[in-house]
């Protein structure tokens, strides 16, 4: 058995999975301190379907935290970039294209010292160790608590990047230091971006990541605690203290994954309807489709692993606002968790999407004799918005003519009709409610290299051999059985304008979750 959790803006999801097969499913109102939420959900499981926790194998948790942090700009560490570039990459120094806000809720500060690579793992410049002791030192009469280490062309040799950490370490033993290759791809400043993110939150990491491991030990479960990362993947506790900007998007891709193991479909459109958001995804080959430009995030440019997802603010907390004739607008603000106290149908002051489905019969929340009074016609109007504006995400997420089936998910897609315009049928499998939670549960471990790489002559076969070796070592090391491990994406970009035959080739490897019971078997 294991327990899937996802925690969401305004409800946390839990189920108790035997293999594939749901055994009991809670929702639960998200808390403000977000564990005791937790806690609660693992009591419903409990409660719903009585389990003995020694065997349970794992518990794996979707969490909003992090992404959470950086939206809100609170809780971050006071955080510096050092970056291996001179004399190229001086221009545009670190953080410059960050909102003021959040320069300031880290308290940036930026170094530019000598080194960096070339494509093809030539030396741009040696590294200058003294310039690296000499910012250190600055770091450290400044406050700094954790470093955040760029180096040109890095994901292809990161030499310079780890004995760069070597020397601040020594400088500053407590600092927390995060490197770029091991964080983001190719293109430097978007690299360098998502590196500093993540050592803003390391401090925080550590700390939520202590909590939640205490509200799942708190329940007796001694079973390994794993975070779902944006890809659809897992990460143990470990691997989440040290990175914690891979489970941003872990939520939509929860809900798509599970959207997947429900509908038996591995290619379609997700559509996730949550309480604050919704959330439109396609997966290929069961795994959300990924970004394949910068993704912003609270107004930063990055381009670490994130999967392709438009979201809008329609949930079943969105605020419904009466015009003169029919709704004047529906969301994109939302009640939230506050939705079991301000919702018309639980004796609140506040007309929301909630109502309107309850007023319609597609949903048995609340006290229904609460909206008896609202107006048809205005009921019917919103929910027509609500579906205009869905299909013409799911429309914007086509990438050919090719009919693209629609699965509902989420708890918040009873708002959605039968029928989309343009995508025909709107799929719902049972426990689509929990879909998130489902997804987290039965999510797998993986592996992934993405590398430029000069291809010679006659060797190209050995090259693309070696990439797809590596994610699979990767996905191995990371916690996969070996036996389950297969290749599930592989891109291979041919870049004229370098020398060499320079080739970006990406390969992913996904593999099943070694799992051991509490007696070590």
């Amino acid at each position: 058995m294991r327990i899937g959790i996802d925690v969401g803006g305004t409800n946390t999801d839990a189920v108790l999975l035997d293999g594939r097969q749901v055994l009991a499913a809670v929702k639960t109102s998200t808390t403000a301190d977000v564990t005791s939420g937790i806690v609660a959900a693992i009591a419903g499981l409990q409660e719903q379907r009585p389990f003995d926790p020694a065997d349970v194998r794992a518990v794996m948790i979707g969490t909003t935290h992090f992404i959470n942090a950086l939206v809100e700009a609170r809780r971050l560490a006071p955080t510096a970039a050092l970056r291996l570039s001179l004399p190229a990459g001086a221009s545009l120094p670190p953080m410059v294209d960050w909102p003021g806000r959040l320069i300031e809720a880290v308290s940036g500060r930026g170094y530019l010292v000598h080194g960096g690579h070339e494509f093809d793992g030539r030396h741009i410049a040696e590294l200058d160790e003294a310039e690296v002791r000499k910012a250190a030192a600055d770091m450290g009469q400044a406050g700094v608590r954790s470093v955040a280490i760029t180096s040109v062309f890095s994901p292809v040799n990161a030499e310079f990047e780890a004995r760069a950490a070597e020397i601040v370490a020594a400088e500053l033993p407590d600092a927390a230091i995060s490197l770029s290759s091991e964080i983001g791809r190719i293109g430097l400043l978007e690299r360098e971006n998502a590196t500093i993110i993540n050592a803003a939150l390391r401090e925080l990491a550590a700390h939520i990541v202590d909590g939640l491991a205490s509200s799942v030990s708190g329940a007796g479960i001694t079973a390994p605690l794993y975070l779902s990362q944006n890809d659809g993947t897992l990460m143990d506790v470990d691997f989440a203290r040290r990175y914690p900007v891979a489970t941003f998007a872990s939520g939509p891709t929860n809900s798509m994954r599970g959207a997947a193991v429900l509908s038996g479909l591995d290619t379609c459109a997700v559509v996730d309807v949550g309480g604050t958001t919704s959330d439109v995804g396609v997966l290929r080959h069961g795994f959300p489709r990924e970004a394949t430009t910068d993704v912003t995030v609270a107004g930063i440019r990055t381009n670490f692993r994130m999967p392709d997802v438009l979201s809008i603010g329609i949930g079943g907390g969105s605020r419904v606002r009466e015009g003169a004739v029919g709704p004047d607008s529906v969301g994109p603000d939302s009640v939230g968790y506050e939705l079991t106290s301000r919702a018309l149908v639980f004796g609140g002051d506040t007309l929301t999407a909630t109502d309107i489905a309850v007023a319609a019969g597609r949903a048995e929340i609340g006290d229904p004799s609460l909206v008896a009074h609202l107006d048809r016609g205005l009921v019917e109007a919103a929910l027509r918005r609500i579906a205009d504006d869905v299909a013409d995400v799911v429309e914007r997420m086509r990438t050919s003519a090719e009919p693209l089936p629609v699965v509902a998910v989420g708890g918040g897609s009873v708002l959605l009709p039968d029928e989309l315009a343009g995508a025909g049928e709107v799929r719902r499998p049972d426990h689509y409610a929990v879909a998130n939670a489902i997804g987290a549960a039965i999510a797998q471990i993986g592996g992934e290299v993405d590398r430029v790489y000069a291809v010679e002559p006659g060797r190209r076969d050995a090259v693309v051999d070696a990439a797809k070796q590596e994610a699979v070592d990767r996905a191995v090391a990371a916690g996969a059985s070996p036996s389950t491990v297969q290749i599930v994406d592989f891109d291979e970009v041919p870049i004229p304008y370098l020398p060499g035959n320079a080739t970006r080739i990406r390969a992913k490897a996904v593999g099943e979750l070694q799992l051991t019971d509490a007696k070590g078997r």
